[in-house]
């Protein structure tokens, strides 16, 4: 690059440099003060390139929450003569900002000390903007991976997830984890007599009955697929999660779902596999899950419409 410092530089050189949308610029060392900036730099920002003096106006030009950062980073780079890239929001005159790509060049003497700093600002608002775009459409689509996409609750994937999570933590820290499932009676039976449609729409009722039975700050109401849902509770030893299955089954109750085909009060009813556990020693996840759902179907065969709970030893 051509020492852009002096009045008489070359005219094709400044005309390149100061037509191009990067801005250029040239830092003395010694002083710590701006030898040029493009005059570029007006357009984006609004700041006139008289108004760069040192690098404290650079600094201060920066986002505060940035500001730190970047200074400390760049200033660390340069004592170490190490060409380097930054990128932060610059504050624009009117009170606004744009991200910036700094890249920066450290110039040596024939004594390999450092003489200069010289680099080139970037625009690269707009693909930061994009970046942020594309980050928010993952965190979306990451949302709706764990997400039921008839009655907004949490999926069986989110449940196996959040399971695995709370089953080591258990495990390390010797605290009882519960788990309910669910099977709503009768089902097939209401979906014949009422249509799919109500069908769906008795399900996300129930789905809305079963979130207002939890109160523990992980607990974790999920749809565990076609007409079963699932409750993880940590933390929850046997006698609370007893608690909270028939808070769930008064819950229902109270909501009254018409259902004529059942001879439990001709309304929905739900039946309930219970288990507890303090992982450890020999007791495996997919073990403790089994022997709850076969509690499930011990609850069905019973007649359905009730609880039964298995406790498993460590």
């Amino acid at each position: 690059m051509p020492d852009v410092s002096a009045p008489n530089d070359n005219a094709m050189y400044r005309t390149l440099l100061e037509s191009t949308k990067a801005i250029p610029w040239k830092i003395d060392w010694a002083t710590m003060k701006f030898a040029y900036i493009g005059p570029q730099i007006v357009a984006l920002l609004g700041w006139t390139a008289d108004s760069w003096v040192s690098v404290e106006d650079w600094a201060m030009r920066m986002h505060p929450e940035d500001r730190e950062y970047v200074v400390n980073f760049c200033v660390t780079q340069s004592q170490a003569g190490v060409d380097h890239e930054a990128d932060y929001r610059a504050l624009t005159k009117d009170n606004g900002y744009v991200w910036i790509r700094d890249v920066v060049h450290v110039v040596r003497n024939a004594n390999g000390e450092a003489e200069a700093l010289i680099g080139f600002m970037f625009d690269i608002t707009e693909r930061k903007k994009a970046e942020e775009k594309l980050l928010n459409l993952q965190k979306e689509l990451e949302v709706l991976s764990f997400k039921d996409g008839l009655t907004n609750i949490a999926n069986r994937r989110r449940f196996d997830s959040s399971f695995e999570l709370e089953w080591e933590r258990a495990g390390n820290e010797r605290r009882p984890l519960s788990v309910l499932l669910f099977d709503v009676d009768f089902f097939k039976q209401y979906n014949d007599l009422y249509g799919h449609t109500q069908g769906d729409k008795c399900l996300v009722e129930i789905a809305q009955t079963l979130s207002l039975a939890l109160d523990g700050p992980r607990d974790l109401v999920a749809r565990y697929g076609g007409e079963e849902f699932v409750v993880l509770l940590p933390d929850a030893d046997a006698g609370t999660a007893l608690k909270v299955a028939e808070r769930c089954q008064r819950l229902l109750q109270k909501k009254s779902i018409l259902h004529a085909l059942s001879p439990h009060g001709r309304r929905v009813t739900v039946s309930i596999g219970a288990g507890t556990v303090v992982p450890g020693g020999q007791a495996q996840a997919a073990d403790f899950i089994k022997a709850v759902d076969e509690q499930l179907y011990v609850a069905k065969n019973n007649g359905r419409d009730r609880i039964e709970h298995v406790r498993l030893e460590a």
